[in-house]
């Protein structure tokens, strides 16, 4: 069955851009379909999927976004509408992969509707702002940023270039397969941090011994939200979520925080969860020099020039114990919290720059005080990397599953 790429962008204004592109795509043998989310002037040629259809996908009506009055609003309203179509589109098995191009706000829209797909469909996004920090257009998601080098206005030596290339991008994207695997293993997804690979990598080995795979996430607050978009999506069956360090960032204004609603995604999942309060010791900042002025005398730690680690405080470790208990009690799957009285992370161990006994227990006070009855909290006379620990999360998740 031919393989169909569905080409996202703004008639109007970049129509001969994307039928450059589009009848590219077509001679490798794929099929296309164009949705046009253009507003202003008349598409340049017939989409398969009208503005008027994707206006009205977002709830909207085409003719009062065309007015020129409110861009924002149109914006959001085609962003929406996009979404709606490009999934559909997917679950019909209309789309394949998915390729936009356009400026900052052509990226805004395109983006939308990308990010609405599963992890591995084919995306690639060629943009003028592609060169630069594009987190907020890429969420959690697997897009493939093109950088456009000049505008997307016109077809000339470089833009040519470059638009072969992105069809050649989609294309080779869409038409190779992924080597078949039998038996696939259920997912496990796991949150690790520098100061608690040891006990992760140890967990790991454990579930993978019982036949599972197990995705590692680094949380940097991205990392968080990937594996919680996962979990949401219905990838993983189990949760060993021994790393919420991104709360500390959250509560202290740190750099890698990953929401207030970070820990969650497991109980709204109806997935079983171990949540153990990681490296809630730490938050995390740039240089020394761009830590806030009120934290300066504060118990710091200069992991690498670029990072730099603050002691987080009793009052703090409060706050995040009653975010963790919250987390808990939303559980509609087995859950259980699993304390290390001997500390949250490497850092955090008996004569470490983070030994903090008092703070820790600060925490662990505000989770039990917090947790409706029924779910297990459980404390062990262990640092985070003791490997009885990590076994003893291990077997905690293995049971709660198997039940």
């Amino acid at each position: 069955m031919t393989k169909t790429v569905v080409i996202v962008g703004a008639l109007d204004t970049k129509g001969a851009e994307f039928a450059f592109v589009k009848t590219l795509i077509e001679k490798t043998g794929l099929r296309t379909q164009v949705v046009d989310f253009g507003v202003m002037g008349a598409p340049a040629f017939v989409p398969d999927v009208t503005r008027a259809e994707v206006a009205s996908a977002g709830g909207g009506d085409l003719a009062a976004l065309a007015s020129g009055e409110h861009k924002d609003a149109a914006m959001r309203g085609m962003a929406a509408g996009l979404a709606v179509v490009v999934r559909r589109l997917f679950d019909e098995g209309s789309l394949d992969g998915v390729l936009g191009m356009g400026g900052s706000g052509g990226t805004s829209i395109a983006t939308s509707a990308m990010r609405a797909l599963p992890v591995g469909v084919p995306k690639v996004m060629v943009s003028t702002v592609a060169g630069g920090d594009v987190s907020a257009y890429a969420g959690t998601t697997d897009i493939t940023f093109m950088p456009s080098i000049v505008d997307v206005a016109g077809i000339n030596r470089i833009s040519r270039a470059i638009y072969t290339n992105a069809a050649g991008a989609i294309a080779g994207m869409v038409q190779m397969a992924a080597p078949a695997q039998a038996g696939e293993k259920p997912l496990i997804a796991a949150s690790m941090f520098g100061n608690t690979t040891t006990c992760v990598d140890r967990a790991r080995g454990v579930m993978e011994q019982n036949g599972y795979e197990v995705l590692v996430f680094h949380a940097t607050g991205v990392g968080g939200k990937t594996m919680e978009s996962l979990i949401a999506d219905g990838y993983i069956v189990g949760s060993l979520d021994i790393t919420t360090t991104e709360l500390a960032d959250e509560v202290c204004g740190g750099v890698f925080s990953a929401g207030p609603e970070r820990g969650l995604a497991a109980s709204r999942a109806g997935i079983p969860a171990v949540l153990v309060p990681g490296c809630v010791d730490m938050a995390n900042f740039g240089s020394v020099a761009s830590m806030p002025a009120s934290y300066q005398a504060r118990t710091i730690y200069q992991w690498n020039p670029n990072v730099t680690l603050l002691r987080t405080n009793r009052a703090e470790n409060q706050k995040m114990g009653e975010m963790l208990a919250a987390a808990a009690n939303a559980a509609t799957a087995p859950v259980a919290i699993v304390l290390p009285l001997k500390g949250v992370s490497m850092l955090d161990s008996p004569g470490g720059q983070f030994w903090d006994p008092d703070a820790d227990q600060a925490c662990y006070d505000a989770i039990k005080r917090n947790v409706r009855p029924g779910i297990r909290v459980i404390e062990l006379d262990n640092n985070i990397n003791d490997p009885e620990f990590a076994d003893a999360c291990a077997a905690l998740l293995l049971d709660m599953i198997k039940k």
